[in-house]
């Protein structure tokens, strides 16, 4: 078997080299440390992942606070609050009659979402 090793190792030059008990060690240490460290590429390249979707959560979470911390800041007004009421819930006063006007156009784009 040894010399059947010399032999190959005579004809094909690159072998001496992948032979070499340096850089068989070094081919141990890469690839213990890519595959199967604590510390891994793999790893790595996961939690770097995952840090990226949490930094986007928390900018739109930020965005989305600034966003209601502006309109907590209008309903302040009595005026505002009113205005939302109504906007929003279709509230109104004892003395007035509410008319909800829709358009084909915006009864096609609620279709349209729902269909997603």
């Amino acid at each position: 078997m040894f010399k059947k090793i010399q032999q190959l190792r005579l004809k094909y030059p690159f072998l001496k080299i992948i032979w070499n008990r340096y850089f068989l060690v070094l081919l141990f240490f890469v690839i213990w440390m890519l595959f199967l460290d604590n510390y891994s590429y793999l790893d790595h390249r996961l939690l770097d992942k995952e840090i990226n979707e949490l930094e986007a959560n928390q900018k739109y979470y930020k965005d989305e606070i600034s966003a209601d911390s502006i309109k907590i800041k209008k309903l302040q007004n009595p005026d505002m609050i009113e205005k939302y009421a109504r906007e929003k819930y279709f509230m109104k006063k004892d003395s007035e009659d509410i008319y909800i006007i829709e358009f084909e156009d915006d009864l096609r784009n609620e279709e349209s979402k729902k269909d997603f």
